[in-house]
């Protein structure tokens, strides 16, 4: 697949002065092979579409909420009719197997707009608040050209929670998906045509972070920027953002805490943990990396994950048996493998896992790795405190209520938390005390679009979901009328 950049309703592959553009080479994770090429664009293509983004902006913003709400019904069925070549495309850039890609994120970027289509014609754009002699009231006012950065885990699923409300509200969109998956983006780029979505009102322009990227959140036309990737990545976003003084929303990394008490329903915590911590190949900001495990359950709960553990299925990410695919790049199975042999350096055991899965041709080169366990780490290793973003876990003990907190919170991260627990009064404890954004008690990854979604500490600023998203998207104004 030859990936063009999406601007003004036309794919490009050059430069503005008609020069063609670098290439970047898309590898397939599952066989290590070329599967298509991107372009490497810069600050004169982040600067096309911006303008194009712009130039479409009166017009889009003075439509009505129904039209808009209608469009992006409109794009939701459109999802739907090609869900399996998405799916499959998502599964062939990503790594991660096509029934899971079909059934978690296609599914979602379809709700996605589905749930902003409604959500906009829900919301109370003008709030009253009467005095004698006096009116005020307040307009919600879309705020222009929205840069929408996404990641490589959740390609389609995460770039459609940020498109569907930007464009809800009555914003124009400048996208720069993660160059190591742009696939499912290129399609989508075709059913916005195909729907009729006005030329500039989204625009999708491919390349890296640090040159595209960065010319998209330095840029002074844009006022607003969405972001999920890593904390480090959002530090930039920040330092480079802050001259314009640009509306942000960051959703950077995980590091979670499973709390997992003695008086929980065993098998479902099992079938549940089995999942948090490996599903996606661990390349979640939601999974749980770190277990937490009461002492008195402990050697009950080692033995019986690390047995379901190695029983989960590596494989090729077509096969309907396959629990997990491949690792999205090269680079990142050796930052993940690096981890591991940190933790063997700093006298953890390896339970299970810990190497290279071994599959046949066409899949030898494949980034494939065994789900892995690791136990007895010190508190302050790396594994423990740092992002892995990969199918690694570390098993840890506990002795009271308090301990398992304080461990919980110890890292920089605060994205979410699981607790297991049949204790009414110690799950509402666990949920006030844990500093993080979103606390699941006895279930994962279960998610409201109307909630509140985003970080404490180093995982992230701000809040979307619901009206919280429109709330992002847009500005107040304030009126004051004397009569």
């Amino acid at each position: 697949m030859e990936i063009k950049n999406f601007i003004n309703n036309q794919w490009v592959g050059e430069h503005a002065n008609g020069k063609a553009l670098e290439k970047i080479a898309n590898i397939g994770p599952a066989t290590g092979e070329v599967i298509g090429s991107l372009p490497r664009s810069g600050a004169d293509e982040i600067n096309q579409a911006v303008q194009a983004a712009k130039k479409a902006f009166p017009d889009w913003s003075q439509t009505t909420a129904e039209i808009r709400a209608d469009f992006l019904n409109r794009l939701a069925d459109q999802v739907d009719a090609n869900a399996e070549a998405l799916a499959n495309a998502e599964s062939l850039d990503q790594g991660k197997p096509v029934h899971l890609a079909r059934q978690m994120d296609i599914a979602r970027v379809a709700k996605n707009f589905r749930f902003f289509a409604s959500a906009i014609l829900q919301e109370t754009s003008m709030a009253t608040h009467p005095q004698k002699g006096l009116l005020n009231y307040v307009l919600k006012k879309p705020v222009g050209v929205a840069g929408l950065i996404s990641p490589w885990n959740l390609p389609l699923y995460l770039l459609s929670w940020k498109i569907a409300p930007a464009l809800a509200c009555g914003n124009t969109v400048v996208a720069k998906p993660s160059e190591l998956t742009s696939m499912t983006a290129h399609l989508f780029s075709q059913l916005a045509v195909k729907v009729g979505l006005p030329a500039g009102v989204l625009n999708i322009v491919y390349g890296y972070g640090n040159e595209a990227g960065q010319a998209l959140v330095s840029h002074p036309e844009v006022p607003i920027i969405s972001f999920t990737g890593g904390t480090q990545t959002g530090q930039t976003v920040i330092q480079s953002s802050a001259p314009y003084f640009k509306k942000l929303s960051l959703e950077l990394g995980g590091k979670n805490a499973n709390l997992i008490f003695a008086d929980c329903d065993f098998e479902a915590m099992m079938e549940s943990t089995l999942r948090s911590s490996f599903l996606n190949q661990g390349e979640i900001c939601l999974c749980n990396s770190r277990l937490y495990i009461e002492e008195s359950l402990y050697p009950r709960f080692v033995e019986e994950f690390v047995q379901r553990t190695i029983k989960l299925k590596v494989g090729p990410p077509a096969e309907a048996s396959s629990f997990m695919g491949a690792l999205v790049s090269r680079a990142h199975l050796e930052k993940v493998m690096g981890f591991i042999q940190t933790a063997k350096d700093q006298g953890g055991k390896i339970l299970c896992g810990g190497k290279k899965s071994d599959l046949p041709k066409p899949f030898s080169d494949g980034f494939f790795l065994e789900p892995t366990v690791i136990a007895d780490l010190p508190e302050n290793s790396a594994c423990i405190q740092e992002e892995i973003f990969g199918p690694v876990v570390t098993l840890s003990k506990f002795s009271q209520f308090r301990e398992s907190i304080e461990k919980a919170n110890q890292v920089k991260y605060g994205l979410s938390a699981t607790v297991w627990t049949q204790d009414l009064t110690k799950a509402l404890a666990a949920a006030e005390q844990l500093s993080v954004g979103t606390v699941w008690v006895n279930t994962w990854m279960q998610r409201d679009l109307r909630v509140p979604f985003g970080g404490q500490k180093a995982s992230g600023v701000g809040r979307e979901g619901g009206h919280h998203s429109i709330e992002f998207f847009t500005e107040s104004t304030t009126v004051n009328i004397k009569y």
